[in-house]
């Protein structure tokens, strides 16, 4: 087959589609990623086709975006970028009518979704929903979307809250999407209430790439929802670590990593320096990422060491505790490395990975973006550092991570070859 992935989002959000791809295409299968152009490298050392549909830094480096994005508002940050939003989707339309060509399969995830539908319903082929994030409603969790409190709620509302956070996230894409529709596709708009209704009634397997250990598959899902384990994506052939950066390593004590991926500051500067001092009031050496302007520092101490990206698979493991903003590739890594998470979340699924990392016992209690200080970050450093117990955990839960085979899995399902929704003994914590 002609397989055609969407992965829109950040380099967290784009990494495991470029694992799955990996896996499709090590199974015999032609597959082309339609991702941002910052992501043209990535995609291309991992042996697959690259086509461009936008450029996601000019959006996410606006002033207002980091002011909005150091709150949390994430409403706020799709009103800020209405106009952008009609443009992204214009040149994903555009840009991904011409990389289908030819296609006998689309894949994508929520950053795909509404051009996924859009093209399949042109081009006449499936289209196979494949998140990294709980989008299905349940009966037995909240919507990790929602803006409401994630408390244990009653069945209804529970699965009532799944369905307002779709229609939350459809209703700030539906005119964007009707205008790419109308003026590249030539479609018809899209029903008032999204493609939701349409997509169920297909029957096609949905697939999610997060292990059953971190998230237990809900029992109301049907046959047609596959958790199938993380898709990890290991550094391309020939790759290199920085040499400074081996030595470092080298030269003490596991360091503490600190990185916001993706996420904008609104003071780069000032975000380093609450790391910085985190850092020092806890004795710990520590590798900073900067990120996407997320963290600035020109005068360093020799226990500190900046770092642009990396493959978070070889650099996780060797940390003595990982800082992040929760985002779910980043969340999976950090599991997977084995050691403990203290997540800073800033909005949408964040807050509930979370969560989740503090609920399995391999982390402490996040810390909001908004709410964090130096004192407040020494404090979670520290219990990661020092908590015994809490490593243990989280050890035990990476060595398990890695042993599932989730990019096996899932090329399994989309071939047709799987015959079980779960890939392990997966009731380890209840949400």
């Amino acid at each position: 087959m002609q397989i055609m992935i969407i992965a829109g989002g950040s380099r967290g959000d784009v990494q495991p589609y470029v694992a799955l791809g990996e896996g499709l295409q090590a199974a015999g299968h032609r597959v082309r990623l339609l991702a941002s152009m910052n992501f043209r490298e990535l995609i291309t050392a991992h042996g697959l086709e690259f086509a461009a549909m936008n450029d996601l830094t000019e959006a996410m480096t606006q002033e207002r975006v980091r002011e909005l994005a150091e709150q949390g508002n994430l409403l706020k940050m799709v009103a800020a970028t209405g106009r952008g939003a009609q443009q992204l989707a214009h040149q994903a339309a555009v840009a991904g009518l011409a990389a289908a060509a030819g296609s006998d399969l689309l894949i994508g995830g929520l950053g795909g979704l509404s051009v996924g539908v859009a093209l399949a319903e042109k081009l006449g082929v499936p289209f196979i929903q494949a998140y990294l994030m709980p989008f299905s409603p349940t009966r037995e969790f909240p919507s990790v979307l929602t803006p409401l409190p994630q408390s244990r709620l009653m069945g209804w509302a529970n699965g009532l809250s799944h369905r307002l956070a779709r229609q939350m996230m459809w209703q700030m894409l539906r005119s964007a999407d009707n205008r790419a529709r109308a003026e590249v596709l030539n479609l018809p708009s899209a029903p008032f209430w999204g493609p939701f209704g349409a997509l169920r009634g297909q029957g096609l397997p949905v697939l999610y790439g997060y292990s059953p250990l971190v998230i237990p598959p809900p029992s109301d899902w049907d046959a047609t929802i596959h958790v199938t384990g993380y898709w990890f994506l290991a550094p391309p052939a020939g790759w290199t670590p920085p040499a400074a950066l081996v030595d470092f390593l080298a030269a003490g004590p596991p360091p503490v990593y600190i990185g916001f991926g993706s996420m904008p500051s609104r003071d780069p500067q000032e975000t380093a320096r609450l790391a910085l001092d985190a850092l020092a009031r806890t004795g710990q050496r520590g590798i900073l990422a900067s990120g996407w302007d997320g963290l600035q520092a020109d005068d360093l101490p020799p226990t500190v060491h900046m770092v642009g990206s990396l493959p978070h698979a070889w650099l996780f493991p060797q940390m003595a505790a990982v800082v992040h903003h929760g985002g779910a590739g980043t969340t999976g890594a950090g599991l997977a490395a084995g050691v403990p998470s203290i997540v800073t979340p800033f909005f949408g699924d964040q807050p509930f990975w979370g969560r989740r990392v503090h609920a399995l016992g391999v982390g402490p209690a996040p810390i909001p973006r908004r709410r964090l200080t130096a004192e407040k970050l020494a404090t979670a450093i520290e219990q990661a550092v020092s908590d015994g117990a809490m490593r243990q955990r989280a050890a035990s839960l990476g060595e398990r991570i890695r042993a599932e085979r989730g990019v096996e899995n899932a090329v399994a399902v989309i071939t047709g070859q799987a015959s079980s929704t779960d890939y392990a003994d997966a009731r380890v914590v209840t949400l």
